[in-house]
């Protein structure tokens, strides 16, 4: 086999149920739990240069998750940065412009019926595997991008990381016909969250975001940005935001693991400020790219 053959093959190996596999020799059963009643949580961790971003936090709200559905953690954190240590060894070696995102999926496992209640006994399915992380596409610190303002009809749990996604892929699907990146959510007259990331307004000067709840997750990308934002000296505040307060903000962004921080220059078609991204933004992103940068200088 032609060197560059091996090294494709060992990029694609993934983790499953204690063996590292490729994907084509990894079998799920159809009586998984994850797969008949998506009875299971994940988490998703960027990687920059081969150095996870904010490992024990992304580990700690894995753990929060399995909680929340009452299981435990089926490896120690130590076996879990094992794992992700083998599965980033291919990035590791790459250039430091080469970051992956790590997907990890934990179920309640396989049953012999559908049932449910909680089988009697069961092992975990888990699941690890690593892809590229695409670059941020330029047009989006150009121009921005687009949202719509949807109500939120999803479960009342989503601090939990749960693989019952239905509701965030059809508000998804709805933004994407719509020409739109995100959809923002909006509960008893709040806005929440987008489908698929946190919400971040900046209004007079100050950055809202929503206070953690049972309607939003705590996600580790929101975390770092307010980290961000204090030690820049920008003034930030957690506290609830209104339909109102978000269609006249003059900056919003939406944050997730894999996107970073993005800016929203059009929503429902009307133009967010200025219609570009703002002064803030383009000082909390120049923080997020330096702060990425000082992870892939961590690689060894």
């Amino acid at each position: 086999m032609h060197p560059a053959d091996s090294s494709q093959h060992e990029r694609q190996e993934l983790y499953l149920n204690g063996r590292f596999v490729l994907p084509e020799q990894a079998t799920l059963s159809v009586m998984d739990r994850g797969f008949l009643f998506g009875d299971g949580v994940y988490e998703v961790i960027p990687a920059y240069g081969g150095v996870p971003r904010r490992e024990a936090a992304h580990l700690s709200r894995l753990g929060n998750s399995l909680r929340g559905i009452r299981l435990q953690s089926p490896l120690t954190d130590d076996a879990w940065s094992a794992v992700f240590r083998r599965l980033l060894a291919p990035a590791s070696r790459a250039e430091p412009g080469d970051d992956q995102s790590i997907y990890v999926q934990v179920t309640r496992g396989t049953a012999p019926a559908r049932d449910h209640r909680f089988p009697a006994k069961a092992e975990p399915t888990v699941l690890a595997m690593v892809k590229p992380l695409k670059p941020r596409a330029l047009s989006v610190a150009e121009q921005g991008v687009a949202a719509i303002v949807r109500d939120d009809f999803r479960w009342g749990r989503c601090d939990i990381k749960s693989v019952a996604l239905l509701a965030a892929v059809l508000l998804r699907q709805e933004a994407h016909e719509a020409d739109a990146e995100e959809a923002i959510l909006v509960r008893d007259g709040r806005a929440v969250e987008g489908s698929t990331s946190n919400l971040f307004i900046v209004s007079d000067g100050r950055l809202l975001t929503p206070p953690p709840s049972r309607h939003l997750l705590a996600g580790i990308t929101r975390e770092l940005t307010l980290e961000l934002a204090r030690g820049a000296g920008i003034d930030c505040e957690e506290r609830d935001i209104s339909l109102d307060a978000l269609r006249t903000a003059d900056e919003i962004w939406l944050t997730s693991s894999t996107r970073e921080v993005m800016p929203v220059t059009r929503l429902d078609g009307a133009v967010v400020g200025d219609g570009v991204p703002g002064p803030l933004w383009r000082r909390i992103d120049a923080l997020y790219q330096d702060f990425k940068a000082q992870l892939r200088a961590q690689r060894v």
